[in-house]
């Protein structure tokens, strides 16, 4: 086993990793928390600066 055999597994385990993680993402069962915290910077309106 050399370094380009080590190289391609390296990306190979890459690519896989990042499609499960898009996958994960754009599940619609994720959604709902999703956009729970998307509003999170939103939800203290109380502590703002006058």
């Amino acid at each position: 086993m050399d370094i380009n055999d080590l190289r391609s597994a390296v990306t190979l385990v890459s690519l896989l990793l990042f499609a499960g993680i898009a996958a994960w993402a754009w599940r619609p069962r994720n959604q709902a928390a999703f956009e729970d915290a998307a509003r999170l910077p939103f939800s203290d309106e109380q502590g703002g600066q006058s």
